[in-house]
């Protein structure tokens, strides 16, 4: 397996140079077969990644400890099912996955691409293959997956414990795969400006495939929150990590641009604008790379040290600035179809929001790089804190929500004031309500009074999108409202997918919210038969199971919760210590509602048998968890396929026969 792993590696680097060299080469002499035979080694090359990748899994599932990085990343301990985390747990495995995925997705935006972009697809192969060549040249002669040891151990160092966790077989997957997908969109981008096509040729491409990306690394995003929240113990799931801003900024970088290349779509303006965004948003996917390879920050997601920074860094310059120099170059070509007519429109709505998504994406980069800076200038490291970045994106965040809400309910082109009142009046009621009810119920907390109020704002906007169409559809057809509703989101998939997606930032706002302003939290050493009161709870200690397995000792704690003196529930919780790793691994014990969670998690085990637990109430964070389906469906519905209807036939011109014509009254 490990022989067959590195040819395959080598193969693959062949191909994908070859492919680079092809397009580019076959574009210039006009050449289809070349062109063709390029292609074809494209496809080729993502065939022998895949064996690759199979070779090493194999690897894997034998435990054929002669592979260095097998042996680095599991054990005869470890349950085969988390096989396929091992597999991208260090540099070496994800590196191939990287690969993998971006062979495949290569692959298919190709063998899809619209007709009307042929002329620009082989310098769009062309990048996706360089990008490629750089990944598999770099795990050929840097971070090989398939180096042997000299000698075969016994037995291998262990998967890291805090990765056996059901959230890491989606996690770190989808987050690698959203940051190297942007590399598509951005191919086509710059394959149409090369080929000197400045046009909107290339516009459905980077709106599906940009989708994608955004797609894969929102889920990804929440399923690292959700593991951060149940396995390490803190209770919290956003600590402004670099790791975790390295990954957030690609996604607010791409979030501006799938929004902005509909304005593009529908009305042909922002036509430089989405080549700077797209721009943007890659070399963000760059940089959360280098983040996370490089070593040069601690954190609990990076690699740790590594001598693939330099190389990475190197490749993130190439990748911002000849990308850049090809804007420049191509500028004086690029004018959009239509202009601004005014600032009360929806493509201004866009517009803004893309400004408020890029400064967030800037402070938290300025936040990311300043111990770094201040590391090389000073030789002394300032690191910024979670309020910094509370403070300073807070305020852009609910004007975000604030634009969510109103750019869906105005016009294209120009709003008039009798249409803004019409469409913005019963949201405005709705939010203004929602503010002066929990105002008199108590609440005084301004930035969380303001939040529920933009999300009732919103949510009462795309209400009422839906009821109007739903009763138009009815009053115009006879269906029933709920085949009226169901019709109206399939004739307009776009639109009414992306009203799914609102709502689900709608619920992450509720979760980040109530858990931030709200939350409760108590630290407590407690003994067999004792007992504490956290609002309105009362926990009592039932005692501790321990069990010794083979690469571990698990700790079962066991609570109960009583309300009003009613059991509740019975919580277990877990810790489990791993001598060869020297660290201890939770699992929170949670009893989760749509109003709070009760959260409670050992700390520590004592010798004396006593305990010590952190407990948490967090409101209203369960609506973070279910808000992953909702944007997963509101996506899947804005890229599934629209039905084309056949134009209706033309009817034949009447035949004109002359008669008489009229006397004269």
């Amino acid at each position: 397996m490990a022989d067959l792993g590195a040819i395959s590696l080598w193969i693959a680097l062949a191909l994908a140079a070859y492919s680079t060299v092809g397009s580019v080469a076959g574009k210039l002499r006009l050449s289809p077969a070349l062109v063709e035979s390029a292609q074809s080694a494209m496809y080729a090359a993502g065939l022998a990644l895949m064996v690759a990748t199979l070779s090493l899994v194999v690897s894997f599932i034998s435990r054929d400890f002669e592979i260095a990085y097998v042996a680095a990343h599991s054990d005869l301990a470890m349950a085969n099912k988390f096989t396929w985390v091992a597999f991208y747990a260090g540099n070496e495995g994800s590196l191939l996955y990287i690969a993998t995925i971006l062979s495949i997705m290569s692959a298919v935006a190709v063998w899809r691409a619209p007709e009307k972009f042929k002329d620009a697809l082989p310098y769009t192969t062309a990048i996706l293959m360089l990008t490629l060549t750089f990944f598999v040249a770099v795990m050929a002669v840097m971070a090989n997956p398939f180096d042997k040891l000299p000698f075969v151990p016994l037995d291998g160092d262990g998967i890291n414990p805090l990765l056996t966790h059901f959230g890491m077989f989606f996690h770190p997957p989808a987050l690698m795969a959203g940051l190297i997908g942007i590399t598509v969109p951005f191919a086509f981008a710059i394959g149409s400006l090369l080929a000197g096509k400045i046009g909107d040729e290339w516009v459905d491409a980077g709106r599906v495939w940009g989708m994608v990306s955004w797609v894969l690394l929102a889920g990804g995003l929440l399923l690292g929150s959700w593991w951060a929240y149940t396995i390490l113990g803190w209770g919290g799931f956003w600590f402004w990590d670099p790791v975790e801003n390295a990954a957030f900024m690609p996604w607010l970088g791409i979030t501006a641009f799938i929004h902005s290349i509909m304005v593009q779509k529908r009305r042909g303006m922002f036509r430089m604008w989405n080549i700077v965004l797209i721009n943007v948003a890659f070399g963000l996917a760059l940089y959360g790379m280098f983040m996370n390879r490089g070593g040069s920050v601690p954190s609990v997601h990076s690699f740790g040290a590594s001598q693939l920074g330099w190389i990475f860094l190197l490749f993130l310059a190439v990748g911002v600035i000849v990308p850049f120099a090809i804007f420049i170059w191509r500028y004086p070509l690029l004018k959009s179809a239509q202009n601004l007519d005014s600032m009360l429109s929806r493509e201004a709505a866009f517009l803004v929001n893309n400004m408020l998504l890029l400064a967030i994406a800037f402070v938290t980069l300025w936040g990311t790089v300043y111990p770094l800076l201040s590391r090389l200038t000073n030789d002394e490291e300032i690191t910024v804190a979670r309020p910094f970045y509370d403070q300073v994106n807070g305020p852009l965040m609910l004007g975000l929500v604030f634009l969510m809400g109103v750019g869906p309910l105005i016009p294209w082109r120009k709003a008039g004031m009798a249409s803004l009142r019409r469409s913005l009046l019963p949201p405005v009621v709705g939010g203004l309500l929602t503010v002066g009810i929990l105002a008199a119920l108590g609440l005084h907390k301004d930035y969380a009074l303001i939040a529920f109020g933009l999300a009732t704002f919103v949510t009462t906007g795309i209400l009422m999108e839906w009821f109007r169409g739903t009763r138009s559809r009815h009053r115009n057809s006879g269906e029933n409202y709920a085949a009226a509703f169901f019709r109206l989101i399939a004739a307009n998939r776009p639109r009414y997918g992306g009203y799914i997606v609102h709502l689900s930032v709608v619920m992450v706002t509720l979760g980040i919210v109530g858990t931030s302003f709200f939350g409760v939290q108590k630290d407590v050493v407690l003994s067999i038969g004792e007992s504490t009161t956290i609002n309105d709870y009362e926990l009592v200690y039932l005692g501790t199971v321990e069990v010794q397995k083979s690469n571990r000792t698990e700790f079962t704690s066991t609570v109960q919760v009583f309300r009003d003196g009613e059991l509740l529930d019975t919580l277990r919780t877990k810790r489990a210590f791993y001598p060869s790793f020297n660290m201890a691994a939770t699992a929170a014990a949670i009893r989760s509602t749509p109003v709070e969670d009760l959260y409670v998690v050992p700390s520590e085990n004592l010798p004396d048998g006593s305990v010590g637990f952190r407990v948490l109430v967090n409101p209203l964070i369960w609506w973070m968890w279910v808000a992953g389906p909702v944007m997963v469906l509101g996506t899947v519905i804005a890229l599934w396929p629209q039905k084309i209807r056949a134009p209706a036939p033309a009817r034949p011109p009447r035949r004109f026969v002359p008669g008489p014509r009229p006397s004269a009254a």
